[in-house]
């Protein structure tokens, strides 16, 4: 009874941490929030004025690859199809996931979004809501070039633009304010240096785990 009972506690506290977040989102507090405070940037990927982050994931994830032919051999392209992550934060301590990020069809683009649309976007979905952002790139630094992009033989920290947003089936709308997302402090998540080199590798595919902040960004 003992072991059932606590169970039955821990699931009620989890539910509890998650309420209280969802809460959060949603702009509903118990007490005055503090604004985040994302990390100083070159200006080629800061966010514009006028905007502010409220939102901070902790990714863990992997970069995929496909083996392309080139005039000499073949080399490792990323796969634009592969992006795939799990973004987490702290909530008294214990870790709740919070977003997945992946491909898919911009099925609501904004007037940033290009024309024609490609068959997918990198996509960020809500855990809470199920509403979601599509984002593309607009400049990057290489890893180990800056303090907020310390890790050198990783993937490049990114400034992305939303180019489309969606509310959630129950009209959720915890990402739907966002306009810009940083990726910084990436680690790891660079091609493998082996297995595609000749003919014969064209074809062979590779997924890379990294892990990465992901800041996001709405009007002040």
């Amino acid at each position: 009874m003992k072991i059932t009972f606590d169970r039955r506690r821990a699931g009620l506290l989890r539910k509890c941490f998650a309420g209280v977040f969802v809460l959060a989102l949603a702009g509903v507090t118990p007490a005055p929030a503090q604004s985040l405070k994302s990390p100083p940037t070159p200006t080629t990927i800061t966010p514009p004025a006028g905007t502010s982050a409220f939102l901070l994931g902790r990714a863990t994830g992997t970069q995929g690859y496909v083996c392309l032919p080139t005039a000499t051999g073949a080399s490792w392209t990323v796969n634009g199809a592969r992006p795939e992550a799990t973004l987490f934060t702290s909530v008294f301590g214990l870790d709740i996931q919070i977003i997945t990020h992946f491909l898919s069809p911009n099925t609501n683009p904004n007037e940033f979004a290009p024309n024609p649309l490609p068959f997918g976007n990198a996509t960020w979905q809500s855990s809470l809501d199920s509403s979601k952002v599509w984002a593309q790139a607009q400049a990057s630094i290489p890893a180990g070039s800056d303090p907020s992009c310390p890790n050198s033989g990783s993937i490049a920290c990114l400034l992305l633009q939303v180019i489309g947003a969606q509310e959630g089936p129950a009209g959720g709308k915890a990402l739907t304010k966002t306009l810009y997302i940083q990726r910084l402090n990436t680690n790891a998540g660079l091609a493998p240096s082996q297995g595609c080199a000749t003919s014969t590798d064209v074809g062979k595919q590779a997924l890379v785990p990294y892990t990465a902040d992901y800041y996001f960004f709405k009007k002040n």
